[in-house]
């Protein structure tokens, strides 16, 4: 009995916990958000902001200066909201891989979808070759070859099985593979086009549009309620998948649709922003430390994670050196990496 209250009471803490992290990540994104739009020449304040925002919402009751509205509305909000889109979608997906593939550096770009994507925009840029034409050129190559890449690695998984340890093998073998595929287009392309794809791979927010974001926010609504419903099959398949066949769970159906479903996220996000790192690998780390392993709770969590840090080091990279804009690629490298060599100094193996 005694067992049962301590077993009740820690479960009680957990919970608490889990809600004061994600209440704090809400509060903390919401006062980002508002300072993010400040940002810029404009000189906004952060009371402005928020006014200038709550008359576009609500035109009857607030009212803000036209040129306040203008700025937020036409030339920052959209980027401060696709930046926090990216990351949310991002941090879900490197959640989801992690956890049917129990690998802690599974993530999409470990994997060979973001090095399609690179070859898709490569290819795109230096042959001028692709599925459409125009200023969706890159847009559209990214994105097929992102799928192409998803589709692969089952594939060649279902070939030989499907299985964590088959996945990753595929993944990292893609990965490769299309790496060499850019290098030598980049080789052969010209001084301009090979600027052109170095540029794309450093990830960037600064194409972002309102039609861009409705495109992203809307495979999102539509991909994470489901995910965060077979949040069951996550657990269980991060406990192996004999384990999953035992409660229940169809282990090679299930690893199938989730991996296609989290890299349909990765690719409609990498397709508009390039190749951004770290947040879909990292991300999933620091809220695993703060609220433990449960999918109910870790993929909201990691989302709202890895929307702050990729708002963060949209931030840094818009300020650093301002009026200059840096991709925000290179920043969420620099604040990846340490973090990342931290969790491999000190994590603690089973």
């Amino acid at each position: 009995m005694e067992q049962h209250v301590i077993i009740q009471e820690g479960y009680t803490r957990l919970k608490k916990t889990r809600a004061l992290f994600i209440g704090g990540l809400l509060a903390g994104l919401v006062i980002l958000i508002g300072v993010a739009v400040t940002l810029g020449s404009a000189g906004l304040t952060v009371g402005e902001s928020y006014l200038a925002i709550l008359a576009g919402l609500f035109p009857g009751i607030f009212s803000a200066p036209d040129l306040a509205t203008t700025i937020v509305w036409d030339f920052r909000l959209h980027r401060v909201l696709f930046a926090v889109c990216a990351g949310f979608g991002l941090a879900v997906a490197g959640s989801v891989m992690q956890g049917i593939l129990r690998n802690p550096l599974a993530s999409p770009f470990t994997l060979g979808i973001a090095s399609a994507a690179a070859t898709g925009a490569s290819i795109a840029i230096v042959l001028g070759a692709g599925v459409v034409g125009g200023e969706y050129l890159v847009i559209g190559n990214a994105f097929l070859f992102s799928l192409l890449a998803a589709l692969a690695i089952y594939g060649m998984a279902r070939y030989r099985g499907i299985g964590s340890e088959t996945m990753v093998l595929a993944g990292i073998a893609l990965m490769y593979l299309f790496s060499a595929v850019t290098s030598l287009l980049q080789y052969v392309g010209s001084a301009e086009q090979l600027q052109a794809v170095v540029f794309w791979m450093f990830g960037s927010v600064d194409k972002s549009t309102w039609p861009k974001l409705g495109i992203v926010a809307l495979v999102l609504a539509c991909t994470i309620p489901y995910l965060v419903y077979r949040a069951w099959d996550l657990n269980a398949l991060a406990e192996g998948d004999e384990m999953a066949a035992s409660l229940g769970v169809p282990v090679e159906r299930s690893m199938a649709v989730l991996m296609m479903i989290a890299s349909l996220i990765t690719a409609v996000i990498i397709c508009f922003t390039g190749t951004i790192g770290f947040i879909g690998l990292v991300a999933p780390h620091i809220t695993r430390m703060a609220i433990g392993g449960d999918f109910r709770t870790l993929l909201p969590a990691s989302g709202l994670v890895g929307a702050l840090l990729l708002l963060s080091a949209d931030s840094i990279a818009r300020s650093v050196l301002a009026p200059q804009i840096l991709p925000v690629g290179i920043v969420t490298a620099f604040l990846g990496v340490p973090f990342f060599i931290y969790l491999f100094l000190h994590r603690r193996d089973a």
